[in-house]
């Protein structure tokens, strides 16, 4: 129940008047109040997907803090196509860290007559077929100097874990990394190339038959002229993401180039 109140010094067209010119303001100000709230509305919703968009990319920072890395992750590393784990030293160190630490009479060996060439192993090698040797001679190849030098096959060859020794002939010193190698050696001849790709928010590299085993989101690389610094950003963008540090420690020392996928 509304009251009016009613002026009986004016006439009847003039009381209207006034509630007319009342009722206009008031529709006014009620106009202005919804569309108030209806901008409200829609700030409120953007500061909501803001922070749900905060929120996720927290998360997803944490999850990333909290990925625990494997031991291989220090050495160059990846899965076979087979589902066998390879790894390989970087440098002396860790050539010799592999070799005397990690190597077992299950595994396979990986080398190159090439001066520092990295020491490859396939954990529990023996039972591996061809698919799986031609994986690792080739990632043995990409991290020797041959990727460096520019070629695009190299020469490897495997052997057994008693094959390996770090007693040297006669007269002769063996600097760290290095190690004898006796009797028969196998011999494969791996083009020199190397995938890398993204796995959700993970990193990986190694031989193409392997990578795309993982995932579909990958790029192939070969030696080539680009510094490892713009060619690590090319790599990211291509993939969609992932750690430029993650990136670059999958790439070969010496400059490289994305491979043009084949029509």
């Amino acid at each position: 129940m509304v009251d009016i109140e009613i002026d009986l010094q004016k006439s009847v067209e003039q009381n209207a008047g006034i509630y007319f010119e009342r009722a206009k303001k008031y529709k006014k100000k009620a106009e202005g109040t919804l569309k108030a709230l209806e901008e409200s509305k829609k700030k409120l919703a953007q500061l909501q997907k803001e922070e749900h968009t905060f929120v996720a990319e927290e998360e997803k920072k944490l999850l990333k803090k909290e990925r625990k890395k494997e031991w291989y992750e220090k050495f160059h590393w990846f899965i076979s196509s087979e589902g066998f784990l390879c790894i390989g030293g970087k440098d002396s160190t860790t050539n010799e860290i592999i070799i005397k630490k990690h190597l077992e009479k299950d595994d396979i060996v990986f080398h190159t007559d090439m001066a520092g060439s990295p020491f490859f192993i396939v954990k529990n090698g023996q039972k591996a077929t061809e698919i799986t040797l031609q994986e690792a001679a080739q990632a043995t190849a990409v991290y020797s100097k041959a990727w460096k030098a520019g070629h695009t096959i190299a020469d490897v060859f495997y052997v057994n874990p008693e094959q390996v020794s770090k007693e040297a002939k006669s007269g002769e010193f063996m600097v760290k990394g290095s190690f004898m190698i006796r009797g028969k050696t196998n011999y494969l001849h791996p083009a020199v190339e190397l995938a890398i790709g993204k796995v959700e928010d993970q990193i990986i590299g190694g031989p193409q038959s392997a990578i795309q085993k993982q995932t579909a989101t990958y790029v192939v690389i070969v030696p080539g002229e680009e510094a490892k610094g713009p060619l690590t950003k090319k790599i990211k963008h291509k993939l969609g993401g992932g750690e430029l540090n993650d990136i670059m420690n999958f790439l070969p020392a010496g400059g490289g180039q994305m491979k043009k996928k084949e029509r």
